[in-house]
């Protein structure tokens, strides 16, 4: 999963995770198994009608425009997915950032002629791969891409540290903390540390030790790594 850059109309960078190339084919099957389902559905109703064949062309036409436009109607409608991209988690944006409006759909949706339909799929694949940035040719021309709204977690992004090998806490009393408030400690001290900024930590050290009822003299850096890695080791089991 790719890390793509955005900017903002207000010239602020974003970054998104750009789609999965086998998330985007896996949509792409369930949608297409939904539309030959619909026309399996359709086959069937129509035999049943006992229809002429003048009749029967019209009711066809007619019955095969919601598979025609299911890409265009769901992806404007659903705020850019499909039921494939639904169930994926990845859907359509534009390279700002910002929902597509109807004319971005569009042109994405009348390219899928090339993309997909004259190449089997074969074009968007090459050209999302060549790109870089999860654009397929309908993509490029209409100013979008594909993202994905999957949260990736690490150890970083939880309440927990990885402790060594027979780590021997120290302060008990950091289970007062629930883990929310934990990973809001860990979070603030995470990007204070990052950012150099001591005073930060200073103050959070204070906090800590009021709540929790602590005393100590370990410098206020030391300290909060410590009361994050008590808590691991008394939560972790």
């Amino acid at each position: 999963m790719e890390q793509f850059q955005i900017e903002t109309a207000q010239n602020i960078s974003i970054s998104q995770n750009t789609a999965h190339l086998g998330d985007r084919m896996l949509a792409f099957l369930i949608d297409t198994l939904i539309i030959v389902a619909y026309y399996i559905l359709v086959i069937i109703l129509m035999v049943s009608l006992d229809l002429d064949s003048g009749d029967s062309w019209t009711m066809y036409m007619l019955f095969s425009l919601p598979p025609f436009l299911y890409y265009l109607l769901l992806e404007t409608f659903n705020n850019g997915k499909t039921v494939g991209k639904s169930a994926l988690k990845i859907r359509v944006v534009k390279l700002d950032g910002s929902n597509p409006t109807f004319a971005n759909y569009f042109v994405r949706w009348i390219l899928r002629i090339l993309d997909i339909s004259l190449s089997s799929g074969g074009v968007a694949v090459l050209t999302i791969l060549l790109r870089g940035n999860g654009q397929r040719v309908g993509d490029i021309a209409a100013g979008t891409t594909v993202i994905s709204e999957k949260k990736r977690i690490s150890i970083r992004d939880t309440v927990l540290r990885e402790l060594p090998e027979g780590y021997v806490p120290k302060f008990s009393q950091v289970t007062v903390f629930s883990d929310r408030e934990m990973q809001t400690i860990k979070q603030m001290f995470d990007d204070a540390r990052r950012k150099g900024d001591h005073n930060v930590i200073v103050e959070l050290s204070k906090k800590i030790k009021d709540v929790a009822v602590i005393t100590t003299d370990i410098m206020a850096i030391e300290f909060v790594d410590i009361v994050i890695k008590d808590y691991s080791y008394y939560t972790q089991d």
